[in-house]
């Protein structure tokens, strides 16, 4: 069958900066999802002058993804709504994929005027009680309840999705995953043992937990422990996070090295990793972490404990806590026994439940049913 007969999936997202967990998978599906017979482009709506917005490109070409520029200019831009409306009717979008409160809107709006049908996955939402955040969880309940298929990452969204009026024959639960030939640890690979390495990966954002983690480590730096931090990625708390390293006269073992474009690299170079977050779905990240064979400290929120067994796979703590995240760093530093445990299991789990493949083969059967 000709490319161009197969059905057009356009996914679609909202994206600030560098982008975040949830591209890592929507830029890697269209390959995947070509051998399952479907076509993908990734629509992304990013502010017009964001100069980020070019990384999230070049990741789209190096996943062999299609990458649908939308200048959004804010809640009451118009021109999103003619640009994607046009783009639906002239390509002919058979599904459309939303990933976010605001794509799922305009999924909704459009479909009045383009016959396709709605699928959404839900990775999370924020930690920030505002008005405007109440205002877009209102607005994602109220679309959700109107989508033909929605895709959960983790147990407690699934559950959330349900409590408000999802239908349990649209409801999936489908967990992130990665490409595990792409996160492999190096053979050359040799820590430095003089000193501790550290590293957490994500958003700059208030939900990761960041600050708690700065203080957890300030506190073991101060306590004798030869250790640093290393904190990969960019967004709107940097200069927080920044006036808090000042604070606490922590300069010369926490650093913020902005965003990571080698990730396998920075996951080389770690002896630990840390999940901080007080609010996710499944992140992409521990799967990673987990995938390089890398220890995980991780607090115990959404799809994590499903994820990890404690002790078996990595080390969980209670989230929204220093004083958690600083004793379970303290643990796995008292065993390299437990070490080398962890990360044989962990690696095991993730190749027999978390490979990307096995997840595309969900997500094309939920195309399957229309």
């Amino acid at each position: 069958m000709p490319d161009e007969s197969l059905p057009l999936v356009l996914h679609t997202r909202v994206v600030t900066g560098f982008g975040g967990g949830p591209d890592k998978t929507i830029l890697n599906s269209p390959r995947y999802l070509r051998e399952r017979g479907y076509r993908s482009v990734c629509a992304y709506m990013h502010p017009p002058e964001d100069v980020g917005f070019e990384a999230v490109i070049k990741r789209g070409e190096r996943a062999g993804a299609l990458v649908l520029s939308v200048p959004d200019r804010g809640a009451l831009d118009w021109g999103v709504v003619r640009q994607l409306r046009d783009y639906c009717r002239a390509q002919g979008v058979a599904i459309w994929h939303g990933h976010d409160y605001k794509s799922n809107a305009l999924g909704l709006w459009l479909r009045r005027s383009c016959p396709m049908k709605l699928v959404s996955t839900v990775h999370g939402w924020g930690v920030q009680d505002t008005r405007r955040t109440r205002l877009y969880y209102a607005i994602d309940r109220f679309c959700l309840k109107r989508y033909d298929q929605v895709i959960c990452v983790s147990e407690d969204l699934y559950r959330k999705c349900e409590s408000f009026g999802v239908k349990p024959h649209r409801l999936s639960l489908v967990a992130n995953a990665i490409d595990l030939d792409e996160f492999r640890r190096l053979p050359d690979h040799a820590r430095t043992p003089e000193c501790i390495t550290v590293g957490a990966l994500g958003r700059l954002s208030a939900e990761k937990g960041f600050h708690h983690l700065i203080r957890a480590v300030a506190e073991l730096v101060r306590a004798g422990v030869q250790c640093r931090l290393v904190i990969g990625g960019e967004g709107a708390e940097r200069r927080h996070l920044e006036q808090l390293i000042e604070d606490l006269g922590c300069e010369e073992s926490v650093q913020l090295l902005g965003q990571v474009h080698d990730v396998v690299g920075f996951f080389s170079g770690l002896d630990f990793f840390v999940l901080s977050s007080i609010r996710e779905g499944l992140p992409n990240v521990v799967l990673e972490a987990m995938a390089m064979q890398v220890p995980v400290v991780a607090t115990r929120i959404a799809g994590v404990p499903h994820l990890i067994e404690h002790q078996v796979h990595g080390w969980l703590v209670e989230p929204d806590s220093m004083e958690a995240l600083k004793a379970g760093i303290a643990a796995l530093l008292g065993s390299r026994d437990l070490q080398r445990d962890l990360v044989a299991n962990a690696r095991e789990r993730i190749e027999s439940h978390y490979s990307f493949a096995a997840r595309m083969d969900k997500i094309a059967a939920i195309y399957d049913k229309f």
